[in-house]
């Protein structure tokens, strides 16, 4: 089964998602009016608050909605350059924490240039980013009704997957070495809101070996590793190894290409919808408006 829209965030990405930085610098709130995005996350968020004519720049991975592309890029998630950044003259820059953030937050700070960099690992963490990005852009009406939406697809997915008996799933995001989702993280979340029970114990995103993938023999194989930088790496009815799978076998292997499935942004509701039809093919889940 594809489940395919557009390309993830780069592995690595996903996989920094969850370090530790500062969240925020001060002012909470301001007529802020070029703002600076870091990660794809953030950007669609500023759209979604009606506030995207602020933006000045972006990261190169900000890729929707496709306004956000004719924006200059500053670089990248892990390595924004400070020299573009400041080139821009932006009054704020946001983005999510990460490798990158602490550093450029202490630098932006030294220069009197707000930033916000909020944790972004939960559902409930992407709702306070969402009405942080909207008390800093006076769009507070805004992101509530983001917040509510992304709140009653939730609703309407658990409703649709009440009593069923949840699939024992592996969320897989590259092959060399085999990395999956483990416990405690974002993807896991993810994984137990569409209904589904995670199989992988361990730290949020674990190395393991082909063998322990067998030995764990999930019924769903959901195949991340067609994000951006991977695509040659996907599975098959016949990848060695990856062909005695019981998920694969019984063809229950989803290949996953939708970013809002996995990326902690406005339409993570949206994605949890994709990955509950995924997973559970023929429910039926009330529309949320």
């Amino acid at each position: 089964m594809l489940v395919s829209r557009r390309a993830l965030l780069p592995i690595p990405l996903l996989l920094f998602a969850g370090c530790k930085a500062d969240a925020q610098r001060q002012p909470k709130t301001g007529d802020f009016r070029r703002v600076i995005s870091l990660s794809p996350g953030t950007t669609e968020a500023v759209f979604a608050l009606e506030a995207g004519a602020r933006l000045v720049g972006r990261s190169r991975y900000c890729d929707y909605p496709p306004g956000a592309k004719s924006l200059p890029s500053v670089g990248g998630f892990v390595d924004p350059s400070l020299e573009a950044i400041l080139g821009l003259s932006p009054d704020l820059v946001v983005g999510v924490q990460g490798p990158g953030g602490s550093k450029i937050a202490e630098q932006l700070s030294a220069r009197g240039i707000a930033s916000y960099f909020p944790e972004t690992d939960t559902l409930a963490q992407i709702d306070g980013m969402l009405r942080g990005l909207g008390e800093r852009l006076q769009a507070s009406d805004a992101a509530s009704r983001v917040t509510r939406r992304i709140d009653a697809q939730r609703a309407s997915v658990a409703k649709a997957i009440r009593g069923r008996s949840l699939p024992r799933a592996v969320l897989l995001f590259g092959l060399r070495p085999i990395v999956v989702a483990g416990k405690g993280g974002f993807a896991d979340e993810i994984l137990r809101l569409s209904g589904a029970r995670n199989v992988v114990s361990g730290p949020r995103y674990p190395t393991i070996g082909i063998e322990q993938l067998l030995a764990l023999d999930p019924d769903v194989l959901i195949d991340a590793t067609g994000a951006s930088g991977h695509e040659g790496e996907t599975v098959n009815a016949t990848t060695p190894g990856f062909r005695e799978l019981r998920a694969v076998k019984n063809q229950r292997l989803i290949s996953l290409h939708d970013d809002r499935v996995l990326r902690p942004g406005p339409r993570i509701g949206e994605g949890l919808v994709v990955l509950a039809h995924a997973l559970h093919p023929g429910i039926q889940l009330e529309a949320v408006p």
